[in-house]
Order: C-alpha cells, then structure tokens, then sequence
C-alpha cells in the first residue's frame, strides 16, 4: 500500500471496501478494492479468486475495467484497478428527466460489446446490474465486478449455480433455478 497514497473512501460492498487512490510512482488515480481475509487460514475468498483471474485473463478492452495489479496487505487482499467515476445507477438516480434516446442506445452498445469480449474470452459475468456498469469520466461504459463470473462450458457436466446475480436482476431461468445456462443470463 506504501505504493499508493490514499485519497478517500469511494464506498462499500458486501465483499471489500473501495477507495480511491494515486501511485506515487505513475501518479495514475486508480480504484483500491480493499477484501479483508475474514480467516487468513481460509486463503483467498473464492469471489475474490475469480475476480482477479477474471482480469487477469481477459484481454483489455474499452468497454471493461482493467485490473492494474493484486497484493497483499495484511489480513485483506487489495486489487488495484482503473478509476471510474460513476455507475450507471448513480447516472439514473441524478438524472432528473429519462435518458434522451441517443444515449440510451450508446450506454446498451457499450455494455453489449464489453458482453461480446467476455464471452469471446469464455467467461459469464453473472452479476449484470446498474452497480457494475461503470463510466468514466467522459461517459464511457465499463463492465466491472467480476466476482461471480464463470467460465463457460467447463469443466463438462459439473452444474451451475443458480444463486448468483443480485436477485432483482436474475434471468428467468435463474429464477426457476436452471443449473445449465449460457450468454443469455447476462444479456437478460
């Protein structure tokens, strides 16, 4: 964290705490996603695992959050990723008048071609909401947390959870509790 010089809290999740944050070195602003190690015996939450090999893996993309680097402080585990200023909920909610047609439609093509790159990269986000689309500073769409995603198809056979997504914003089939799915839980 010596790295990094704290700048204030950006908010809270159920999983980690988020603050924002300037590299000495660079002097890049950056997002620090601080998860505590609940119990350091444990290891790593899971989630967090696959949010980092997630990014990791993904090939950078306009429409999805970069991953800048991981380490360890502590008891927590500390993802540094690209700043974003806002969500798509945030942009709603201050927004007093609907969004004019025009951007309804750049928002939907961005967050469908950041879809398009993970699922080239075989991964299910799984966690689609208002929350998880970021924007930058000049209202470019990033998708972000990638802590429920999956990779698609394998291993063969072994079934899916249908407890993932923020329960308002399940797919139907979701919902029913399919075991089996693919894209469409994301697009849904």
């Amino acid at each position: 964290m010596e790295q990094f010089v704290l700048l204030g809290r950006i908010g809270e999740g159920a999983h980690g705490v988020v603050f924002r944050a300037k590299d000495r070195r660079s002097g890049e602003l950056v997002a620090l996603k601080k998860v505590p190690l609940r119990r350091p015996e444990d290891g790593i939450p899971p989630q967090t695992l696959r949010e980092i090999k997630a990014l990791r893996e993904m090939d950078e993309h306009p429409n999805v959050i970069r991953l800048r680097g991981v380490f360890a402080q502590g008891p927590a585990v500390v993802l540094a990723l690209e700043l974003l200023v806002g969500d798509l909920g945030g942009l709603l909610r201050a927004t007093p008048t609907p969004l004019s047609p025009p951007r309804v439609r750049a928002l939907l093509t961005m967050t469908l071609r950041g879809l398009r790159h993970v699922h080239g990269q075989h991964l299910l986000h799984r966690d689609l909401k208002p929350a998880n689309l970021l924007l930058d500073g000049a209202g470019r769409l990033k998708l972000a947390d990638f802590g429920l995603s999956r990779v698609l198809g394998t291993p063969p056979g072994r079934p899916y959870s249908h407890q993932v997504a923020t329960r308002w914003y399940r797919a139907p089939e979701l919902l029913y509790g399919a075991r089996s799915y693919d894209e469409g839980v994301d697009l849904w």
